[in-house]
């Protein structure tokens, strides 16, 4: 897709992340929160503190992604995780993935995809690895794109409303 680019993170844009990666999570996931108050999920995802902590992790890599010079959204992946019976140096978790609304469905989720797993190809990985919303929009993309239902999780903050925390565990061999 032209125009489009996965920007690693630096400190120098953190403000962009912290803005885009708010917008698009707000945008898309306040119905799971009571009263549509999102402030849990967003300090302990998108502070300075936060990225500064996992930028010092070797195995997260945070990127935003921009179409021209516009940040539309962002990405966050993890190398080397504990995923089913897979050495953890054959994973690749895909940790977060969040467009802003005004971009959602234009094939920039695709892009994203297409770009993770040549990520993964590159690093010698086996297989991509994420969560998503058992009753979320997205569901059905991950699994247009060949992703398979391989178990079942939650959203690990308890306040979420309770019958909005059912994910499932989704993965692709690569």
């Amino acid at each position: 897709m032209g125009n489009l680019h996965f920007q690693p993170l630096t400190p120098s844009l953190y403000d962009d992340y912290i803005k885009v990666g708010t917008l698009a999570y707000n945008q898309h996931y306040k119905h799971l929160w009571p009263n549509g108050d999102t402030y849990t999920y967003i300090k302990n995802s998108f502070t300075a503190e936060v990225l500064y902590n996992e930028e010092k992790d070797k195995n997260t890599k945070l990127y935003l992604i921009v179409k021209h010079t516009l940040p539309i959204g962002i990405l966050k992946l993890t190398n080397n995780k504990n995923f089913a019976h897979y050495k953890t140096t054959e994973t690749l978790f895909l940790d977060k993935i969040y467009i802003t609304q005004e971009y959602t469905g234009q094939g920039i989720g695709k892009a994203a995809l297409q770009f993770v797993e040549a990520m993964g190809k590159n690093k010698s990985k086996k297989v991509i690895f994420l969560e998503a919303m058992q009753k979320g929009k997205a569901l059905n993309f991950y699994l247009a794109q060949d992703f398979i239902i391989v178990g079942t999780t939650k959203v690990p903050f308890d306040i979420v409303i309770e019958e909005e925390r059912p994910m499932f565990v989704l993965s692709k061999e690569i």
